[in-house]
């Protein structure tokens, strides 16, 4: 069987920054084990499966270790290869997911804008040892759905972080959010997740949920300009719409093939 597969820089409009993400396009859904071995061979940090019915496209997420709830980039990325590869005729793409409801993407200009849920976080008692993995002093730890977020004093703190990821306060959530106030943007982040096979995430569009309501609600605005600053970067242009948030950025395609399975 022959699959088609796009590999897409997400959160960038340049190749070789933002976030690369793998993109298969299925005629059915093929098992498991069989998506799972295709996201492991990838070794991307999320490789996206889609499955199009008609006016609407199925959508799962696969890491090179487990199948996640939520991807932002890969679903950027998803959209992208339907806009420009696959003539979608429509502003609008509308993505079902098995566990995170239906996700639109609006071409908007040279960007494209997600709807996503938002994940407000919550305060919680720090982890033991969290400073110690990390290397700083939080300055707040909150959870969320899935991730710890962890605010430290500024961006550079935050830039200049090399956490210990073996230790396993690192591994009991999905993954630590970390986050500060920009210098010249409104917040910066990174995302660490070696639990599910993501020692450092380029630019996560999924930590994002959260980032949102936190930052809005602390400098008190809707619209928020973003940089993760990871190794590689990304930007992301960002709106908090109370349960629902916008995620906005760029993507470029890196690669077109097919894979044999």
């Amino acid at each position: 069987m022959r699959i088609p597969m796009f590999q897409v820089d997400a959160f960038t409009s340049t190749v070789f920054s933002g976030n690369p993400a793998a993109v298969c396009l299925l005629e059915a859904w093929l098992p498991d084990t069989t998506l799972q071995a295709i996201a492991a061979e990838n070794n991307l940090s999320e490789t996206a499966f889609l499955v199009r019915h008609g006016e609407e496209v199925e959508v799962r997420w696969f890491t090179p270790l487990i199948e996640v709830k939520l991807c932002g980039h890969a679903t950027l990325a998803s959209a992208h290869v339907l806009f420009e590869h696959r003539g979608w005729p429509e502003k609008r793409i509308r993505f079902q997911t098995r566990k995170a409801g239906e996700l639109i993407v609006e071409r908007k200009g040279n960007r494209l804008e997600m709807d996503f849920p938002a994940r407000p976080p919550r305060g919680i008692a720090a982890p033991d040892g969290l400073a110690e993995a990390l290397g700083a002093t939080p300055v707040a730890v909150l959870g969320s759905e899935e991730d710890l977020l962890v605010v430290l004093a500024d961006q550079r703190t935050v830039r200049a972080l090399r956490p210990d990821l073996s230790s396993a306060v690192m591994r009991d959530s999905r993954g630590a959010i970390v986050t500060a106030k920009g210098h010249t943007v409104d917040f910066v982040s990174r995302f660490f997740a070696p639990a599910v096979g993501i020692p450092e995430d380029p630019v996560t569009g999924s930590a994002h949920c959260v980032l949102i309501p936190f930052w809005a609600a602390k400098l008190g605005k809707k619209e928020l300009h973003a940089l993760q600053v990871s190794a590689r970067g990304g930007e992301l242009f960002c709106t908090d719409r109370g349960e629902r948030v916008g995620i906005a950025g760029s993507a470029v395609t890196y690669l077109e093939g097919a894979i044999d399975v």
